[in-house]
């Protein structure tokens, strides 16, 4: 992607089922769950790079040790910082006390992290501060077991405000009003009365107080809990738990907006944001690693038994499609397969916009992401090639002739690696201003592929969304090669609403689609339509969010795609560069065929899946349109 995008954010949860001495004389080492969870984050790391942070619980520690632990880092490799500083702690401790040190007994007891339930978390930082008071996993202390919680998500809550305010109806004082934190206390909240009810229950039977403390482990309702605690949730959740006990649990939304795959056998269970991850850590066949359902719960009890039992009544699946564009890994078997097919539907558009003549025309891609995308373009290019070969062939008849048939089979899509990435330039850049600057140092051509003023120069981009790096770099470097024409495709649509359940993509400004479509109408002097959806818009906001309608679809209906993507080829064309340039974009129905369980569309169409949606994309344009530059949510 041409655009930098974040995305909040990768989770992990980890249980062993067998003693740690299980693992040390099976695998040789007592840290296999450590290492298992290292090599889950290091494989997601595509999903977060602010800050990330890993949590453990020790199960059936004596009173006095500690059994939550917990570390998080925002270095600049914080995933190998945490582990360096958790490996640090056994080289320690086998320093300290070599003899010792050979028991997992005595390991588990004296070092930290030893635990056989552990969490870990990838951030990606959007409008929150990027500190390390912002990095998961978030904890909540009590000295009773069952009452400890720690928290980590993939997520964002449209209605935090409401949702702080129930809090403080409920009796607590929250210390922020971070999303995070206001989820953690809500779910807090109801373990606590969870605790209290089995209290009574097992106290009025005559049991004393160690023993109880026992009988809540046992009987924990973890179920009601969940389904006490998210009543008023709206929005795109993977809520993942660990209880002070040995309880855990990942929640996904009723919608399944963010995804969650699990997997289990008889000495781990293991869920992640990504399949193909869980796949390659655990050596797992496709069909055993399955998808959590969304408003399902995968609960592990404390003696290790595994359930997915509902908890919210699911909704219409609107699984998020960028997750099949973008962020999550290609390596996945189907979401490969969805991005070729983004790739092909674009190819009756391209042949058109170069006039069919692919003797004139280099295909590149912009890498990376878009690369399997390309490879989808290049199959549609070549059964139009072969369709073609065979049409002009049988217009031959009998009278085929070697030099006539040679340059009929001679034609074929003209594939060059014209932009090259580097990599190692990448994390240099921080900030709209720094990348602007240097992307001219990440991005590289490869000259003499093009014919000077003669080619069509086609180049595969997964998505658009500002078009800034488009611009003001990216063009200009490809122009260097000097086509005839350069045409960029998009393998997404047009991005034209706010998103609020987990990408960064929260201001109406920064889309180009959206500045295309204010261009245009005030063109054509309808800047009525502008002041009208305003007015309703604040009309909007002042009722209940299950009433809202998003009025901000109003600014598009005016024009066609084609018309929009038109104007973003003359908004984002720099006034020096010299090839005639074309913007292509992905239509809705060429994603919907290719990415058909993940129908989650709603930057590209405005349907938002919960009500809360709506109420951002109304919030987003008031505030675009009384200058304010600040997130709706």
């Amino acid at each position: 992607m041409s655009d930098i995008l974040k995305h909040e954010c990768g989770v992990a949860l980890v249980r062993l089922l067998k003693p740690l001495s299980y693992y040390k004389e099976k695998y040789g080492t007592s840290r296999y769950g450590l290492h298992k969870m290292y090599q889950l984050m290091e494989k997601m790391i595509n999903r977060g790079q602010d800050g990330a942070g890993v949590a453990t619980v020790k199960l059936d520690v004596n009173p006095g040790t500690t059994y939550i632990d917990r570390m998080r880092s925002i270095e600049s490799k914080a995933t190998q910082d945490i582990f360096s500083q958790i490996n640090q702690l056994y080289v320690d401790a086998q320093r300290r006390d070599p003899e010792n040190y050979k028991s997992v007994d005595w390991q588990k007891n004296n070092i930290p992290f030893l635990g056989e339930l552990l969490l870990g978390h990838l951030r990606y930082g959007t409008f929150g501060k990027n500190s390390i008071h912002s990095c998961h996993p978030f904890r909540r202390q009590n000295n009773w077991m069952s009452r400890n919680l720690v928290v980590a998500g993939n997520f964002n809550l449209t209605n935090v405000d409401e949702l702080f305010e129930h809090l403080v109806e409920l009796g607590q004082h929250p210390r922020e009003k971070a999303d995070t934190v206001t989820v953690m206390e809500k779910i807090g909240h109801f373990l606590d009365k969870e605790n209290d009810r089995l209290f009574k229950v097992f106290k009025e039977q005559g049991f004393d107080n160690a023993t109880i403390s026992h009988k809540i482990q046992e009987n924990l309702d973890v179920a009601s809990i969940l389904r006490e605690s998210n009543k008023k949730w709206d929005g795109g959740y993977v809520m993942c738990g660990l209880m002070g006990h040995g309880d855990a649990f990942v929640l996904r939304d009723p919608n399944g907006i963010r995804p969650a795959y699990y997997y289990k056998d008889d000495e781990v269970v293991v869920v992640a944001s990504e399949r193909p991850v869980i796949q390659t850590v655990f050596n797992a066949a496709l069909e055993d690693v399955k998808e959590l359902a969304p408003g399902h719960a995968a609960i592990i009890k404390k003696n290790g038994t595994f359930s997915e039992e509902m908890i919210v009544e699911p909704q219409e699946l609107k699984a998020c499609s960028f997750e099949r564009i973008y962020f999550s890994r290609g390596n996945d078997a189907d979401i490969y397969k969805e991005r070729q097919q983004l790739g092909r539907y674009l190819v009756p558009q391209v042949l058109k916009a170069v006039d069919y003549d692919l003797e004139n025309t280099v295909f590149s891609y912009i890498p990376n992401t878009a690369e399997v995308a390309f490879g989808g373009l290049v199959e549609g290019l070549d059964d139009y090639v072969n369709k073609l070969k065979a049409t002009e062939i049988l217009k031959l008849g009998s009278h085929v002739a070697e030099p006539q048939l040679s340059k009929i089979l001679s034609l074929q899509p003209r594939i060059h690696k014209v932009i090259l990435k580097d990599a190692k330039q990448r994390t240099f850049i921080t900030d709209d201003e720094s990348r602007d600057s240097l992307v001219n140092l990440v991005y590289d051509i490869t000259y003499d592929t093009v014919k000077k003023g003669v080619d069509n120069l086609v180049v595969l981009d997964d998505s658009i969304v500002r078009g800034t790096t488009l611009k003001q770099s990216i063009l200009r470097i490809l122009d260097r090669l000097e086509p005839k024409k350069i045409v960029v495709l998009s393998s997404a649509p047009q991005i034209r609403y706010p998103d609020c359940y987990g990408i960064d993509m929260a201001v109406l400004k920064k889309f180009v689609a959206f500045e295309a479509a204010i261009a245009l109408i005030k063109e054509t002097g309808k800047e009525s339509i502008l002041k009208s959806v305003y007015e309703r818009a604040k009309a909007e906001v002042l009722k209940p969010k299950e009433e809202q309608v998003n009025v901000v679809q109003d600014i598009y209906r005016t024009f066609t795609n084609e018309e929009i993507s038109n104007k973003i080829s003359e908004l984002i064309k720099p006034k020096d560069l010299k090839a005639d340039l074309q913007i292509i974009y992905q239509t809705i129905e060429g994603l919907h065929n290719s990415c058909p369980k993940n129908t989650g569309d709603w930057y590209f169409t405005g349907n938002y899946p919960t009500p809360g949606g709506n109420k951002v994309s109304n919030r987003a344009f008031i505030n675009y349109m009384e200058g304010k530059n600040v997130r709706a949510y």
